[in-house]
């Protein structure tokens, strides 16, 4: 569906906690075990999400086991070398990990592993960066995302890091990459879908490294694409068939709830149940599932980001409903198998 673009598209809409709460499910199969690969913990000044809210959240009747805490630009420091500064998102998300691991919250285990953000512009000068997050993160830090998001539309959003055409392929940009390389770290890609090419040649260059598209690679739907859904799709699907080649690519699954021009729950009075979701996410999902498995596919919920559509036990519902039909393998594997695995996440 077409939707009219909200004041703040493309960047993160304030939650109204109100407008969440007017829809609650009881969950479903409330033992199976989940790894949740993708939140974010934050304090700004129109938007906190911090662990007490994470942690009223994760306590919505899944069985949340543990998460990953992803870049978000969130308590960089305010002093010392510029491209040291990322390092105190890593201090802050540890914080949090080691406020979880004294058990006084209960079984979950919130930022297992940390992905962070290291300027890879510095080219081999990231090595040093690389090391001192490694050291902030106390065994926890896994590796970085880097929002490469950019169109040629000047009507679409560039990601933070304000990048420039074809940065995947910079020379210098790789030289940055290779320090990541050579010390096994992840590598969370966070880029629109007219920029899949890219990333598999990123991941073709680089065989070893274990890199994971964010939000099923970022398929754009709003200013000149708001009238090409049916295009956009096919287009997203080829590039996401090309991509999936690449065996050392995982996707996370999620990230659909986001004003991109898909979807207007956000606008209604009331969000969507879980049902709503899964019919309306379902193109998405079962695409990525049927051509990369479920062993390269885990679901997240994009916490805050994607609240603005519904409450974190309703996704997972919905995603609960989206995997009835997958073996008992698959389920494993989507909800906490890959996650782990990738992101190297020892569950108990």
């Amino acid at each position: 569906m077409n939707t009219p673009l909200p004041p703040r598209l493309g960047n993160v809409i304030p939650v109204d906690p109100a407008w969440v709460a007017k829809v609650s499910e009881e969950a479903l199969e409330p033992a199976l075990p989940i790894v949740d690969p993708h939140h974010h913990l934050w304090q700004r000044a129109d938007n906190d999400y911090m662990f007490h809210d994470l942690l009223a959240d994760t306590r919505t009747g899944h069985n949340i086991v543990a998460t990953v805490f992803v870049d978000c630009h969130s308590m960089y420091r305010k002093e010392g070398p510029p491209e040291l500064r990322c390092v105190g998102e890593t201090e802050f998300a540890n914080g949090v990990a080691a406020m979880s691991a004294s058990g006084i919250y209960g079984n979950l285990r919130a930022c297992a592993r940390i992905v962070g953000h290291v300027d890879l512009r510095l080219g081999a000068k990231a090595g040093v960066v690389f090391d001192a997050q490694i050291a902030a993160g106390n065994g926890r830090f896994i590796g970085i995302r880097y929002q490469t998001g950019l169109d040629k539309d000047p009507g679409i959003r560039a990601t933070r890091t304000n990048p420039t055409p074809g940065l995947m392929a910079d020379a210098t940009w790789r030289d940055g990459f290779r320090e990541l390389a050579r010390r096994d770290l992840t590598f969370d890609a966070w880029a629109y879908h007219p920029q899949l090419a890219e990333i598999s040649d990123l991941a073709a260059a680089f065989p070893n490294t274990q890199i994971i598209l964010d939000h099923v690679g970022g398929p754009l739907g709003y200013a000149s694409y708001a009238s090409r859904h049916a295009e956009v799709f096919a287009t997203w699907k080829k590039s996401m068939a090309r991509l999936a080649r690449q065996p050392n690519v995982s996707v996370k699954v999620g990230g659909l709830g986001m004003a991109m021009g898909w979807f207007d729950f956000y606008q209604r009075p009331s969000p969507p149940s879980s049902q709503m979701l899964a019919d309306a996410f379902r193109p998405w999902v079962e695409t990525c599932i049927e051509l990369f498995g479920a062993e390269r596919c885990m679901f997240e919920s994009n916490f805050p980001v994607d609240k603005i559509t519904s409450g974190y036990g309703v996704l997972w519902n919905a995603f609960k409903r989206l995997a009835a039909n997958a073996s008992p393998s698959e389920r494993t594997a989507l909800f906490s198998g890959t996650a782990s695995r990738v992101y190297k996440i020892a569950l108990s």
